[in-house]
């Protein structure tokens, strides 16, 4: 039985999953997502490249990295992810500009305790101010240079089109409006920036979308203003989508942080 838990703390989320027959849609998260396979294999694509995490693997996500998700057999998987916020990981590691995991998936015995420490004391409710030291002990592992690299800033056509996404979330995505602007075809533009993300413009704008979705839905409870802020047709319309990313319906998911 699939099965998913979303717990909060020290500002980070948690996530504890069981999965035998759901598969993620192709999405990105705007967060770093540090994870344990705890049984099973974890199966995905990375940027066009196939990965498997197997038991006691630890997978690494940057922010906007798109990838898919399911069990890799029958017999199913369970796992734990860790979710922080770009800037915290970046104060939390020291660096002054976001720094890239350069392998997605490790085995490294003293990474994978700190993540599993962490996501217990999160799910099983511990004092924050302890969370937030086991935080801290995680991240001293990317403190080695062998752990993060320097990003790669995008070219222009991207840095543009992702700027003129940010701007227009509460709207359609108008690819014709971007279009113009860099003068450039919908066919150049959906290529190019596959080409540099691993996703089109629409997938980029709906991971975006339900994101700041989610951000409302968190720090309000009141899942209808979320679809009302960010352009959803109606609440279907949202779970329809929430569910692919996260596992849970919207309500299934603020039910699950409380």
């Amino acid at each position: 039985m699939d099965r998913f838990v979303y717990k909060k703390s020290a500002g980070i989320t948690v996530l504890s999953a069981s999965l035998t027959d759901f598969k993620y849609k192709r999405h990105s998260h705007k967060e770093y997502a540090l994870g344990v396979t705890l049984r099973g294999i974890q199966e995905y694509n990375l940027e066009g490249s196939h990965q498997l995490s197997h038991e006691n693997g630890v997978i690494l996500f940057n922010p906007e990295q798109p990838h898919d998700g399911m069990a890799g057999d029958k017999t199913g998987l369970d796992y734990v992810m860790v979710y922080i916020e770009p800037d915290l990981f970046m104060e939390l590691t020291n660096r002054k500009e976001p720094g890239k995991f350069r392998s997605p998936v490790v085995y490294n015995f003293s990474l994978q305790q700190k993540i599993l420490n962490l996501c217990n004391s999160v799910l099983n409710k511990r004092d924050e101010a302890f969370s937030t030291e086991l935080l801290l002990a995680l991240a001293d592992c990317f403190s080695k240079p062998d752990m993060l690299e320097n990003y790669k800033k995008d070219d222009y056509i991207t840095e543009k089109t992702k700027d003129m996404i940010h701007g227009n979330m509460e709207s359609v995505l108008k690819l014709d409006d971007i279009c113009r602007e860099l003068d450039i075809s919908k066919f150049q533009l959906i290529r190019m920036f596959k080409a540099a993300t691993g996703i089109t413009p629409y997938q980029y704008f709906l991971s975006i979308k339900l994101e700041l979705a989610k951000e409302i839905i968190e720090k309000t409870g009141d899942i209808y203003s979320a679809v009302a802020e960010y352009g959803f047709t109606d609440l279907t319309h949202l779970n329809k989508h929430f569910k692919r990313i996260y596992g849970l319906t919207a309500f299934e998911y603020i039910s699950n942080l409380n």
